[in-house]
């Protein structure tokens, strides 16, 4: 398969970049709104793959032609560009199942709050986004990016997935399987995003309060 993170020069689609590259076998595009930069971070991206004994590449191009092909496409972008991010691939989207990671949060002087729009979630507003021929699911929200981008660190996490479609549902339980250290759990269809996506704030607020818990992720037992 082809996977596509758009908005994959941030935090989260250099950790998601780097371990889907390594560990799946599978072509690995990143996207960005300027190709000089996905081209360049690509390129550091492959570097650190070599460094790590990975003979995977990534490629690097302008988002919609990242998308164009893509059978997977990931919105690794901030709450905030999502809908602008989906609106500009939209018309490559075709076959695609695209996959939303993001989280409304706020802070303040108590620290990070979850903050949904009006749709309920981050993940409903990327359906609300995406053409109505392309399934969304909900996926790798709770994931500590600066662990998650350490080759050599070790990871024992479960990833929430949600989603309406599914084939599409199913697609992205078996991305994550490939990805060592983390596991799939169902949580649902898309109306229960927000239980998922509301866990990013606690997971920070409580690495900022508590020596040792920096770079928390979420297991279930």
């Amino acid at each position: 398969m082809q996977i596509a993170l758009l908005g994959g020069t941030g935090d989260i689609g250099e950790g998601l970049a780097l371990r889907i590259a390594r560990d799946s076998g599978h072509d690995v595009v990143v996207g960005s709104r300027d190709a000089e930069k996905a081209e360049t971070t690509a390129t550091a991206y492959t570097e650190t793959l070599a460094d790590h004994g990975s003979s995977a590449a990534v490629d690097g191009m302008e988002n919609p032609a990242a998308a164009a092909g893509a059978d997977i496409a990931v919105a690794a972008v901030p709450a905030y560009y999502l809908s602008d991010t989906i609106e500009a691939v939209a018309e490559e989207l075709d076959g695609t199942v695209l996959v939303s990671p993001a989280v409304g949060m706020q802070r303040d002087e108590a620290g990070l709050h979850y903050n949904p729009p009006g749709v309920g979630s981050v993940t409903e507003l990327a359906a609300k986004a995406a053409p109505d021929d392309v399934p969304v699911v909900g996926a790798f929200h709770n994931l500590a990016a600066a662990k998650l981008s350490d080759l050599d660190a070790d990871i024992d996490w479960d990833v929430p997935v949600v989603g309406d479609d599914g084939d599409a549902t199913a697609t992205i339980h078996g991305l994550v399987e490939e990805i060592d250290g983390l596991r799939p759990l169902s949580a649902g269809g898309l109306a229960n995003a927000s239980e998922v996506e509301s866990l990013t704030p606690l997971l920070i607020n409580l690495a900022a309060n508590n020596d040792g818990m920096h770079d928390l992720g979420v297991k279930f037992w």
